[in-house]
C-alpha cells in the first residue's frame, strides 16, 4: 500500500490499516493524488499540501479562478472564421470590407453600415 503524507488530511482517508482511502484502497500510483480533498474537520493542515497532492483537478475546458470553477464559453466559429472576421469587419479595421472607405465609429455602435457603397452589417 502506497500512502502519501497528505492522505491523513484528506476527507476520503479510511483511518484503517487495511486500506488507504475510499477512492484508492491500495493507495495512489504516483507522488500525488488527483482526488485529494482537504478534510472538513478542523485539523492542523500544513501550508504546502499542493506539494504533496498536486494542483486542484479541473475538467478540460474549465479553469479555477479563486475557488470558483469557470467553464470556457463554446466557440461558434472556427479559428479561420474568427481570423477572417478580425481581418475584415469594420469593428476591428474601421473600413468597409467592400469599398475600403473608412467607417466612422460611434461609441456603443452595433451596426456598421457603409454610406458609400451600401454595404450592410448583418452579423448581429
Amino acid at each position: 500500500m502506497v500512502k502519501l503524507e497528505c492522505c491523513q488530511y484528506c476527507d476520503f482517508y479510511a483511518h484503517s490499516s487495511y486500506m488507504v482511502c475510499g477512492i484508492h484502497p491500495t493507495g495512489v500510483g504516483g507522488n500525488y493524488c488527483v482526488d485529494f480533498r482537504a478534510a472538513s474537520i478542523e485539523a492542523v493542515v500544513p501550508d504546502d499540501l499542493s506539494d504533496w497532492c498536486g494542483d486542484r483537478w479541473q475538467p478540460q475546458g474549465a479553469s479555477y479562478y479563486g475557488d470558483e470553477l469557470i467553464l470556457e464559453p463554446l466557440q461558434r466559429r472556427s479559428l479561420e472564421q474568427r481570423l477572417v472576421l478580425l481581418d475584415s469587419h469594420p469593428l476591428f479595421t474601421g473600413r468597409c470590407p467592400q469599398c475600403e472607405k473608412g467607417i466612422k465609429a460611434i461609441a456603443g455602435q452595433i451596426h456598421y453600415d457603409c454610406e458609400n457603397c451600401g454595404w450592410i452589417d448583418d452579423s448581429v
